[in-house]
């Protein structure tokens, strides 16, 4: 018997050859799928990998965007048609539009799944240029509508489920995202002597970065031997350079897994004050390297973070108490030693072999 065909749809961008994090996933579900794969091609990208439909970036760069989600329909239309796929996963509700239209272009009976990592209207309210929301009440309207047609909606976390229940509709299905956490699943080491407070993230509006910056300005005069790392680059990468020229700070655009790894083993606590939040990727990383977070009560933060257990809340646009915070864990071993137990123990339910992935993605399929 053949395999079911799915496609997935996203904007990711994919480094061809795949790294062997990433391809141990696709290698895993082909085991169970005949998958297939329409994204974009990382900067740089050479050699080819069976099953991925790249889009190669498009210059200037001001343009990439726009070109991909302007095509995009007649690119998942020209694979419907070729691939003939039982079922297309949507990495968010914006390719799920996509997905629907060419459903209808071709008129083939494509099951259409939408993914909800995460609250959809943040790409254009807080991300990116400030143009971007301009779009937000037509993107809003679409992402709704794709969602009350899909054939499926899943979920990765409480929170994204809440948001699809307050359209009136149920997900099919709730489980993490798949996380290539082998670099950070290494025997965990003690704290550093000195205490550091570590970001890692996209330096954009969501992430609050320039909440970081106003709450470390607050918090370093308190904390003399404290540093502060911010590991990330994005459209607000000023305030990363304005924190390096004023304050203990030391910043990496960007670093490898195993890197983001050894900048952890280096903190004695993640800082991750977002005013909105999906999955939290970094924060079960953090975990798994026994490290606890200083962290919001927005999006799925909470759902990951217990306060006082494995890390410390705070409101998004509480910079005071933020800092307030980072005051605490730093100027105390034991508490960011407690916190780091703490959180040890909280990454189990977010952690998933390959294995486990690929069946729960087949089950949805199904």
């Amino acid at each position: 018997m053949s395999k079911p065909v799915l496609l997935f749809v996203g904007r990711t961008r994919y480094r061809l050859p795949l790294a062997p994090g990433v391809a141990v996933k696709f290698d895993t579900l082909r085991e169970e799928l005949d998958v297939h794969v329409l994204a974009s091609a990382a900067h740089g990208s050479t050699g080819r990998a069976d099953g991925f439909s790249l889009v190669a970036p498009l210059r200037p760069r001001a343009l990439d965007g726009v070109a991909f989600w302007l095509c995009l329909p007649w690119r998942v239309a020209r694979l419907f048609h070729r691939l003939r796929p039982d079922a297309v996963m949507c990495q968010t509700p914006y390719e799920g539009v996509a997905a629907l239209i060419a459903r209808r272009l071709v008129r083939l009976p494509v099951k259409v799944v939408v993914e909800v990592h995460a609250d959809w209207r943040t790409s254009t309210r807080l991300y990116g240029a400030g143009l971007r929301r301009v779009l937000a009440p037509v993107s809003d309207r679409l992402a709704a509508r794709a969602l009350r047609r899909a054939d499926a909606i899943r979920t990765v976390s409480p929170f994204t489920s809440g948001l699809v229940r307050d359209l009136g509709l149920e997900p099919a299905a709730q489980f993490p995202a798949y996380m290539e956490l082998r670099p950070f699943t290494t025997p965990r080491v003690p704290l550093s002597e000195r205490p550091q407070a570590l970001f890692v993230g996209v330096l954009e509006a969501y992430k609050n970065i320039d909440g970081l910056a106003a709450a470390w300005a607050l918090a370093a005069p308190r904390v003399p031997g404290a540093t502060l790392r911010v590991v990330g680059d994005g459209t607000r990468a000023g305030v990363a350079e304005a924190l390096v020229r004023d304050h203990r700070v030391r910043w990496d655009r960007r670093l490898p897994p195993a890197g983001v790894a050894d900048a952890m083993d280096g903190a004695w606590v993640l800082v991750l004050p977002s005013r909105s939040e999906g999955m939290g990727r970094v924060l079960v990383e953090a975990f798994c390297r026994g490290r606890g977070v200083v962290g919001t009560r927005a999006g799925s933060i909470p759902d990951l973070v217990g306060d006082e257990v494995s890390g410390l809340l705070v409101e998004p646009e509480d910079r005071a108490a933020l800092a307030d915070a980072l005051v605490r864990v730093l100027s105390d071993r034991a508490l960011a030693e407690r916190l780091g137990e703490g959180a040890t123990a909280a990454a189990a339910p977010w952690v998933q072999t390959p294995e486990e992935y690929a069946r729960r993605v087949k089950e949805l399929v199904a």
